[in-house]
């Protein structure tokens, strides 16, 4: 399997993409905009101790005060009960731990999302590339990625050798097969860097920051820069002699691996990822039997709906029905990594009556996973037939990082229907033409809403002009959201009418086709400040500029015809441009 690492780097923004095979599987993202948070180490103040809910709130200097759990504040805290047991341990209470005004350090295990602040904890981890160092618990644990027990048994002793009395190691995956010096080196680095960190926080007021986690391409190359990745592109010359000095002190059997992006073409662009994002942010993916698959995030859970869509199988339906559930899983643990979706995860695969079936669809699920390296638990299937799973969540996923909610829908993904619209604005005309003496009103809308509005014929409009006893002009803006109630301007009749009909029989246009004719395909579509113009045998000029002469002028439309260019030639005294239309006067000055 071929592995890159394409870096995109910018004044504002930073990211990373994972690519597999061709494949883009992880995205990450640093904007300076948007300050990350995780990793980083502060003194803070407990604000509120919460019994209740076995929690406390504690000052670090954000916007939102961070929440800390009592199993987080346990886990820093063990040596201070040595009397105890592990179940007399748990059976302590957050009062027994935390009292208000007190200044604690804290690391950022999770970002703050939404309205919730971030997630602190007590036990301090300081990752180096080839080890973990947790200053706060004594303890000494490999990487479970490490299989071979000759080397486990190896890097655990190294690193008891190494660390000092009552601090904690991890040793990472990336450690495996590194001489002894290399690791004991990195866990002496990282030790004065606690201290550093220790220190700070004696002279510091809370809250205080004591240390932040490195930027983006630091991070990368310390966690995701190992053996099997073929190439660390980045577009930056700058940024990769900085990658290259860090390489250097960090692993430099891999600095060949790093590589200058030299194409004209926009890296993320050269390999496909801006597409590739495009695609991760829709809600609905294709598979390539012809099946999709729905993903739904909501602030409780993640849903996932599997559909056989185009699939009509081969054999029979339950055969139709595993193989797209399979390729679904598949494709479902891919999404899981890309779009970083986290926490609960509720999937409904096309119903199995065979629980043979359920646990191969289980089981490949769970095969796809492992290529993650976020932790991820697969629970199983619940009575109602949908497999339940969770994923570790620590930071913003695609959509969040990259979205925001619609000002329109507030975020629900939904807005009124035409009709909806059509009569709450019949409403607003009903409701002004009862207050206002002029004789004239002109409704500008969206072109959906005014089509409806005016009604097949211009029979709604007519009977809306008995109604309210007025003349009413329409006119389709396509500058209006659709759930724009519109401008609804009253006046005299023969002002409103100007404003509403900007075109008289006889004038010559040079005009941009829009578009075909929604029931009539061989006539073309244009507008003059919403106003409608239909052009005979035009339809197949979208996109084209032609001269085009009215040949007559309704309350909401205009007809016209294609004009000979040279004839029309011999009339022009003037052009009136703007971006879409020029009025040609005649030569007798009339528009």
């Amino acid at each position: 399997m071929s592995k890159e690492i394409v870096v995109s780097t910018g004044p504002g923004e930073t990211r990373a993409a994972v690519v597999e095979d061709g494949k883009l599987v992880e995205v990450h993202i640093e904007r300076s905009a948007h300050q990350r948070h995780v990793g980083n180490i502060y003194k803070g103040r407990v604000e509120n101790v919460l019994p209740g809910m076995q929690a406390a709130f504690v000052n670090i200097g954000l916007e939102r005060n961070a929440f800390l759990y009592v199993d987080d504040a346990l886990k820093a805290r063990e040596g201070h009960f040595d009397d105890l047991d592990i179940e007399d341990l748990k059976a302590l209470s957050i009062r027994d731990l935390l009292r208000k005004n007190q200044d604690i350090i804290v690391q950022v295990t999770k970002e703050p999302i939404g309205t919730k602040g971030a997630r602190v904890v007590t036990q301090v981890t300081l990752p180096g590339r080839n080890v973990v160092l947790m200053p706060t618990v004594n303890y000494v644990g490999v990487s479970r990625r490490i299989t071979d027990d000759e080397e486990r048994n190896r890097l655990k002793k190294v690193a008891g050798k190494g660390k000092p009395r009552k601090y904690g190691v991890i040793v990472r995956t990336a450690a495996e097969g590194k001489d002894e010096e290399e690791i004991i080196s990195e866990i002496k680095f990282l030790v004065k860097l606690w201290r550093r960190v220790n220190n700070k926080a004696r002279r510091a007021s809370a809250p205080c920051l004591l240390h932040r986690d490195y930027d983006l391409i630091y991070r990368i190359m310390r966690d995701l820069l190992s053996d099997d990745i073929d190439a660390f592109i980045i577009d930056d010359e700058h940024e990769l002699e900085k990658a290259e000095d860090i390489i250097n002190i960090m692993s430099p059997k891999l600095k060949s691996r790093l590589k200058l992006h030299e194409n004209e073409t926009p890296i993320l662009e050269a390999y496909g990822i801006e597409e590739e994002i495009e695609k991760a942010l829709r809600s609905r993916v294709w598979l390539s039997c012809g099946g999709y698959i729905v993903f739904d995030e909501t602030e409780a859970l993640t849903s996932i709906d599997v559909n056989t869509g185009r699939y009509i199988g081969t054999t029979n339906l339950q055969d139709t029905v595993l193989k797209t559930n399979l390729e679904a899983a598949g494709a479902i643990a891919h999404h899981l990594r890309l779009r970083n979706i986290g926490g609960i995860i509720v999937i409904d695969f096309i119903d199995m009556d065979s629980e043979d079936a359920r646990q191969q669809v289980a089981e490949k699920l769970e095969e796809e996973l492992k290529k993650d390296k976020t932790k991820a638990t697969v629970l199983g299937f619940t009575h109602l037939g949908l497999l339940e799973m969770t994923r570790k969540k620590t930071r913003p996923g695609l959509e969040e990082a990259l979205t925001r909610a619609c000002p329109y829908c507030d975020g629900r993904g939904l807005i009124l229907s035409e009709e909806t619209l059509a009569f709450r604005v019949e409403r607003a005309v009903k409701r002004i033409a009862v207050k206002t003496e002029q004789e004239a009103m002109l409704v500008t809308l969206h072109p959906n809403v005014a089509s409806l509005l005016i009604g097949q014929g211009g029979a709604n409009l007519s009977r809306l002009e008995q109604e309210t006893g007025k003349v009413i002009y329409v006119k389709g803006n396509p500058n209006f959201h659709m759930e724009d109630t519109g401008e609804i301007i009253t006046g005299r009749r023969e002002a409103i009418k100007k404003m509403a009909v900007p075109v008289s029989v006889g004038d010559v246009l040079e005009v941009e086709i829009k578009e075909q004719h929604a029931s009539n395909p061989t006539n073309g579509i244009t507008r003059i400040d919403g106003y409608i113009v239909d052009i005979d045998g035009a339809g197949s000029l979208v996109g084209k500029r032609i001269l085009v002469e009215i040949k007559k002028v309704f309350r909401t439309y205009a007809k016209a015809k294609p004009k000979d260019v040279e004839d029309a030639a011999n009339t022009v005294a003037g052009v009136d441009r703007d971006n879409s239309i020029n009025m040609v006067i005649a030569g007798d000055g009339h528009v």
